[in-house]
């Protein structure tokens, strides 16, 4: 009894994967769960506000600072999607779109990555806090709260959440403005926050669209059941003109130039245009060229105001 429990022992050990491999294998599943795609765009914004606030007062530019405040950024707003992903993950798993993330799909446990996503979240807060200043970390501890604890919930309640969701998805050019300077009181600094949450208001839309079956599936409210058309044309149309007008004020605002000028006037109309091609087709096609043009505005604007800087 013995030997045979000794050998059926070592079969059990055998059988089981190496912790190394095991890790290993999970670490794409971990990448999911900090939404990568939405990263790359935060971190687009908050150099963008970090660049654009720094003042030039001879002293050089501040590169550890810079890093510090996005990588900061970047934990806390990938803790951010991990958590969304832990309280969504019933939800995820009746829509197509996301049924395969980690946890909905069960490659990773609910625990294991809750405990991810605030170990990231914990980290990016202190990262700001110790190596950057209060400003940038209490803007970062906002953006999460709102975002988790009232946008997240609203989803499922009411078709304005794309309203409350753009206040804290704006947030990053504010936490780098206030990461260069420690303060958010400037004009401009604003500016650039509210280009980012009139750009938000399309771009979800597009989203939206696309996928508004499996929105629905999971009963989060999007699109409202009367009057959908108005509602889009209000949340896409309306923002994308006052996108052009506060782009133009955020060339004048930065430094102005008629090569800035018209850069930005061509990038804002090809945005305008697409708005209102899809709210007159609504069509798939339309929402997908709708959201390009959102992808493509927003690192080329960005781009026209720290030239412009």
């Amino acid at each position: 009894m013995l030997n045979y429990s000794g050998s059926a022992l070592e079969i059990v050990r055998e059988s089981r994967p190496p912790l190394w491999a095991t890790l290993r294998s999970a670490v794409p599943d971990f990448w999911i769960l900090t939404k990568p795609e939405v990263n790359f765009l935060i971190v687009i914004a908050t150099f963008a506000g970090f660049y654009l606030g720094h003042p030039s007062d001879g002293r050089g530019f501040p590169f550890v600072r810079l890093l510090n405040t996005l990588l900061g950024t970047l934990l806390v707003a990938s803790g951010t999607a991990a958590l969304n992903q832990c309280i969504e993950h019933r939800f995820d798993a009746q829509m197509r779109r996301t049924s395969q993330r980690p946890v909905p799909a069960g490659r990773l446990s609910l625990a294991t990555a809750c405990w991810f996503g605030v170990a990231l979240a914990i980290i990016g807060v202190f990262e700001l806090l110790v190596n950057v200043n209060t400003t940038a970390s209490a803007l970062a501890v906002f953006t999460l709260a709102s975002y988790l604890f009232l946008y997240t919930p609203l989803k499922r309640k009411t078709p304005l959440c794309t309203l409350v969701g753009a206040i804290p998805g704006a947030m990053p050019p504010l936490i780098g403005w206030a990461a260069a300077t420690g303060s958010i009181v400037d004009r401009r600094a604003w500016l650039v926050y509210a280009l980012l949450l009139l750009w938000q208001l399309p771009h979800v839309m597009a989203i939206a669209w696309m996928y508004r079956e499996d929105y629905a599936r999971a009963g989060f409210l999007m699109f409202p059941a009367k009057n959908y058309a108005g509602f889009m044309a209000c949340q896409t149309v309306g923002p994308s003109l006052v996108l052009f007008l506060l782009s133009l004020a955020g060339v004048a605002a930065i430094g102005g130039g008629i090569v800035r000028y018209s850069a930005t006037a061509m990038l804002a109309s090809a945005l305008l245009y697409y708005a209102t091609r899809h709210v007159f087709v609504r069509s798939r096609i339309g929402a997908r060229e709708l959201l390009r043009a959102t992808i493509v505005y927003l690192p080329l604007e960005f781009m026209i105001l720290i030239l412009g800087r």
